[in-house]
């Protein structure tokens, strides 16, 4: 019989508790030792897009950040789930454009943007919402450049056999831990292979790319620099309404946040070389916000002005239409409160 995981999250409303949210959660270092855990961490899960910076390894790992000339902010638009503002879509089309390529050869599918001032820009406009407005197109573009500096198709390029998706798969086994010809895989939201892996190997990636240290030269560099793109730019890998950038710029990168669907997180904390995971089991977004800064208070990482500054960025209180507070979003007893 499996047990149930315990509860991260409480939603309270009055005096009552409305709601909890069960899920798992793990800290790891580079050597893949647990720090702290919560739950089952060896079910397999989808990390979908809290993979975005292990992914981008491939960019920098093969040259292709080099040969087109991608900047810092390209890199960390690479590893984004970005709101689709302005900032994110000018830079996707340029990056775009020095390949010799279009908003057309985006293969991860078209929506509105999730930042709403620039959603309805587009309606004022009378415009459509294009590729490039796709969360995942930065990340996307960022396969071009790979499949371009190598001499290979840029069309189906999502295509789990593509060497594209062969290359991330792989890279992405290797930093994981794991065997990639034994890991399950679904289809991502963009259209890319997700594969199905531990929560702890996804703590145990994270960690890698905090401290790059056991990787091999070429693998390290594309680390280092992809962690310094993300902390400089961190709007890039959101925008302004994204909780991970806001995590990101709040701590100036001591904890580097980076969102999935469907209730997953991850983080890593590059001073002391440790991944974080977590999956909520409903998969409730507010829900993995908080438990993120659940666990990353009970660390102890953090001084006293950086935890200030992380208490800021998620209000727990829950209010009704007419602005009143009505109850709150709170760690639930695996934390201890």
């Amino acid at each position: 019989m499996t047990t149930a995981n315990p509860v991260l999250v409480e939603v309270t409303r009055g005096p009552m508790v409305e709601s909890r949210h069960r899920g798992a959660a793990v800290v790891v270092d580079e050597a893949g030792k647990r720090v702290r855990s919560w739950g089952d961490v060896a079910q397999p899960v989808y990390p979908r897009s809290a993979n975005k910076p292990l992914q981008a390894v491939a960019l920098v790992e093969t040259g292709a950040a080099e040969r087109w000339g991608a900047s810092d902010p390209e890199v960390a638009l690479a590893c984004a789930s970005h709101f689709g503002e302005p900032r994110h879509t000018a830079a996707v089309a340029q990056f775009l454009a020095r390949l010799g390529l279009g908003a057309d050869d985006l293969e991860c599918g078209v929506h509105a943007p999730y930042h709403a001032a620039s959603a309805e820009a587009l309606i004022r406009d009378g415009k459509p919402p294009t590729t490039l407005h796709n969360n995942c197109s930065g990340k996307h573009t960022g396969f071009l450049a790979t499949a371009a500096h190598l001499g290979e198709p840029t069309r189906g390029y999502v295509a789990h056999d593509h060497p594209v998706q062969r290359r991330v798969s792989r890279i992405l086994a290797e930093l994981y831990g794991l065997e990639v010809e034994r890991l399950p895989w679904g289809v991502d939201g963009c259209g890319i292979p997700t594969l199905g892996v531990p929560l702890e190997a996804l703590a145990r990636g994270m960690a890698r790319l905090a401290d790059p240290s056991g990787l091999g030269a070429d693998r390290a560099a594309a680390a280092r620099r992809i962690v310094r793109a993300i902390t400089a730019h961190p709007l890039m890998i959101g925008g302004a309404d994204s909780f991970a950038s806001r995590v990101t710029a709040a701590l100036d990168g001591a904890v580097i946040a980076k969102s999935g669907a469907e209730g997953v997180y991850a983080a890593l904390v590059p001073a002391r070389g440790w991944g974080i995971a977590l999956k909520i089991d409903d998969g409730a977004p507010r829900a993995a916000e908080l438990a993120l800064i659940a666990i990353v208070a009970q660390l102890g990482v953090l001084d006293t002005t950086q935890s200030a500054a992380l208490s800021g960025v998620l209000a727990p209180e829950l209010r009704n239409r007419a602005g009143r507070v009505i109850g709150a979003l709170r760690p639930g007893p695996a934390f201890g409160a």
